[in-house]
């Protein structure tokens, strides 16, 4: 079935003639795209292929984002077809059970403390958080009136206009590099592709990439060489699967989501179908996901792996829907293989329930947990206080907020991956370097009690109550002299206070003398201090004495040796 000229006007929707026109047939017997073609005809007379109140079918829409993927269809192939091999053969196999003999790597549990980045086309526009790309096709919301207001109709500039302005004009991998090893981070881990589908390295599986587009720089790539001269590990942060349907609120009016020469950038963008309040309970969650959309999810981090063979990658939360499960399973097997052949091992980021807990590592999102969790787990947050991305007038955590939140997570047998947003020149804002700065300053002076520890019996004392789970890192109020952090490592107790006593008087209470299985301490010293701590270690605790002004800021740290 061929469009009949005469049929398709010219101006807007002209550009679908040849598109439509090319999409394949079933041989010997009926068209296998009659609906695009009859949507496609009456939507080119008014110039938007989904111009139309009644949402278009999820077929239909995975065709047209096939059809403007197609030219890499051969090197996603190759690319899965050594996927598969690679996931059959090696220790691990592509499924759960076999996963399980997963095992982290030594250095991951040792490093305690890692740099996040969030940096890409939302950095642009600046405003209101990362989530921009979305949001700005979402009536009603602050960015969609934003947008309108500063750039124009979404149908005049949409967010495939912000790409040349993701410049990187100041990108310096080398200068980020050393600032993160001076912020005292171990690992790094840059989002090699967010929500918004346009990945910030050289792909080979799409034209819309950083490598050909805006700054026309592997970024990533650039990035993990600078980070491994650092003596850093390098990780790298895939969020395709929620591109899925994350442009999905450009289907409800006239923008250039409906574009089908945009396609392969924008789609599939399937309507999201899950109820109200149950964003985060994938079992719910019911949005179309095709078995194409899933390969060319596999092959591109898969890809990622290949090219940059990260010591980690790092999950956001949608690769939780059921519909990826066996695809996960392939790319776990796949990654792990690769893990144990260079003898590096690999590790992996999930959320929520999206793996099986004892075949990947456990992240919760701006959370911390209420006591010592048995299997080793890693929370993220951002430096910025309303974003993950770059925006324009922001203001960041404290760096006793931060350095609290490291304290009380390694108590529990955690890492903290903490984020920061550069800007769209590739600057890092000078507040945040600021920042940086003084953790670092401080983990110069304590990073005895941090690096390579373990946790103690008990995580810590004190009387400031900490809420448990992801989103909940704003709910805790700030800590007092009278709250402890307690870490291991050798022969050594290490007590974390996070705040220093008005009087010089604390006491720590879960070392008292009293208790039959209790130690007799031996040994109290303050870390980056030469000044001698008084003490008594009597039944209801060790007492100590300490100076009327601190050494050192934020928190303080007593090495304690026991008989």
């Amino acid at each position: 079935m061929k469009v009949k000229p005469e049929i398709v006007k010219e101006g807007a929707g002209s550009h679908m003639r040849s598109f439509l026109i090319s999409l394949p047939q079933r041989r010997g017997s009926r068209p296998v795209f009659p609906r695009i073609l009859a949507l496609a005809i009456l939507a080119a007379a008014s110039g938007n292929l989904f111009a139309q109140t009644s949402p278009v079918d999820p077929v239909t829409i995975d065709n047209i984002w096939k059809q403007a993927n197609s030219k890499y269809d051969a090197p996603r192939a190759e690319i899965l077809k050594e996927v598969d091999r690679q996931a059959n053969q090696g220790p691990f196999r592509p499924d759960w059970k076999s996963l399980q003999k997963y095992r982290e790597p030594d250095w991951y549990p040792d490093a305690k403390f890692g740099i996040f980045i969030h940096w890409g086309l939302y950095s642009v526009p600046a405003f209101d958080n990362e989530w921009y790309s979305r949001n700005m096709y979402q009536k009603d919301s602050p960015e969609f009136k934003h947008h309108i207001a500063t750039y124009g109709p979404q149908s005049k500039f949409g967010y495939k206009d912000f790409i040349p302005k993701l410049t990187a004009a100041h990108f310096d991998p080398q200068a980020w590099a050393r600032l993160f090893r001076e912020a005292g981070a171990r690992y790094v881990v840059p989002v090699a592709e967010h929500h918004d589908g346009f990945p910030m390295y050289l792909s080979n599986l799409t034209d819309w990439c950083a490598g050909k587009m805006g700054p026309q720089r592997d970024i990533v790539g650039d990035l993990a060489n600078a980070i491994r001269a650092e003596g850093l590990h390098f990780g790298a942060s895939s969020h395709r699967a929620e591109h899925d349907w994350f442009f999905d609120g450009g289907r409800e009016f006239d923008s250039d989501v409906n574009d089908p020469r945009h396609a392969a950038f924008y789609g599939p963008a399937h309507p999201r179908l899950v109820k109200p309040g149950y964003e985060d309970r994938l079992i719910q969650d019911w949005t179309y996901v095709s078995p194409a959309f899933m390969d060319d999810w596999l092959a591109r981090t898969a890809e990622i792996v290949q090219k940059y063979h990260p010591d980690m990658i790092y999950f956001d939360w949608w690769v939780g829907q059921p519909a990826f499960r066996g695809h996960l399973t392939r790319f776990a097997a796949f990654y792990y293989n690769q893990g144990a052949q260079r003898g590096t091992g690999a590790v992996i980021n999930y959320k929520n329930d999206d793996f099986e807990e004892q075949t990947a590592t456990l992240d919760v999102e701006r959370g911390q947990l209420t006591n010592i969790r048995p299997m080793h787990w890693q929370t993220d947050t951002s430096l910025s206080n309303g974003s993950w991305g770059y925006i324009e007038n922001d203001t960041y955590k404290t760096p006793e907020l931060i350095i609290h939140l490291l304290a009380d997570v390694v108590s529990k047998n955690g890492n903290l991956l903490l984020n920061v947003g550069p800007r769209p020149d590739g600057t890092i804002p000078e507040a945040a370097q600021q920042v940086l700065h003084e953790i670092g300053g401080w983990l110069k002076l304590n990073g005895e009690a941090i690096y390579g520890t373990r946790p103690w019996r008990l995580y810590g004392e004190g009387p400031t109550k900490v809420f448990g789970g992801s989103f909940h890192e704003n709910d805790t109020k700030p800590y007092t002299p009278e709250d402890f952090r307690f870490t291991t490592k050798g022969g050594s107790l290490y007590a974390i206070e996070l705040g220093w006593p008005k009087d010089g008087r604390v006491t720590i209470h879960a070392l008292g003398g009293n208790a039959p299985d209790e130690k007799k301490v031996t040994s109290v010293t303050l870390l980056g201090s030469d000044a001698k701590v008084d003490w008594q270690q009597q039944p209801d605790g060790l007492h100590l004495q300490l100076a009327a002004q601190p050494t050192g800021k934020y928190a303080y740290t007593f090495r304690v040796l026991f008989q």
